[in-house]
């Protein structure tokens, strides 16, 4: 919590008022937490931040004026020392990924509890990131599927001639190694350079490796 505050200082914004009642209501049950201000759109959000100086802000993903995003982007720019936890209605594991990515500390779904939202907002002042198990799931699929993304899809042969590469052996030897014609072995190898986006073997050989394509 930041210095000379004895509690972890929140503010809630949603542009749905039951909601927000519900969620403040909750915040002012917990004797650690400290309610200090509510808003309904995204730039009376973003004021009263840079007015109260939080150490936590629970976010509405979608919202008026600026949505959660803006907000978030604002925070960090700005460099305040306001945690951002997202709150949203629907779960999409892009926009978590891209969500804590930007910097946020926490992103739950609106039916969590207030007791796991007041949880959460003690976790994060603690430096924690807190994501619900769902989205931690669609998180971690989202970053498999750019993994894969990031790592070219390579033939046998063309992984094979990427490992000889690597140990130093030229054209010729890898030609004469896996009996194939030099030409052959040069095609090879232009395809590698075209896939990994490099114009040589030493280049080749530390993209693959920054890729982890090589052990």
């Amino acid at each position: 919590m930041t210095k000379g505050r004895a509690r972890i200082a929140v503010v809630v914004a949603d542009d749905h008022p039951l909601y927000r009642k519900a969620v403040v209501e909750a915040i002012k049950g917990r004797a650690e937490l400290e309610f200090v201000g509510e808003a309904g759109d995204g730039r009376a959000a973003l004021d009263a931040i840079r007015a109260d100086r939080p150490d936590v802000a629970l976010l509405d993903v979608r919202m008026p004026k600026l949505d959660g995003m803006e907000v978030l982007n604002a925070v960090v720019r700005d460099g305040l020392p306001t945690k951002v936890i997202f709150l949203t209605a629907h779960v999409d594991s892009l926009n978590a990924y891209e969500a804590v990515g930007a910097g946020a500390a926490g992103y739950l779904p609106k039916e969590a509890s207030g007791e796991a939202i007041c949880d959460a907002i003690a976790a994060v002042s603690r430096g924690e990131t807190v994501l619900a198990p769902e989205i931690q799931a669609g998180i971690a699929r989202e970053i498999r599927l750019r993994s894969r993304e990031d790592r070219p899809l390579l033939t046998p042969r063309e992984r094979e001639i990427l490992g000889l590469t690597a140990d130093g052996h030229s054209a010729p030897d890898i030609a004469e190694r896996l009996t194939l014609s030099p030409t052959t072995v040069r095609t090879h190898l232009q395809h590698l350079y075209e896939k990994l986006g490099v114009s040589d073997r030493a280049a080749a050989v530390a993209e693959a490796m920054r890729r982890g394509l090589l052990e």
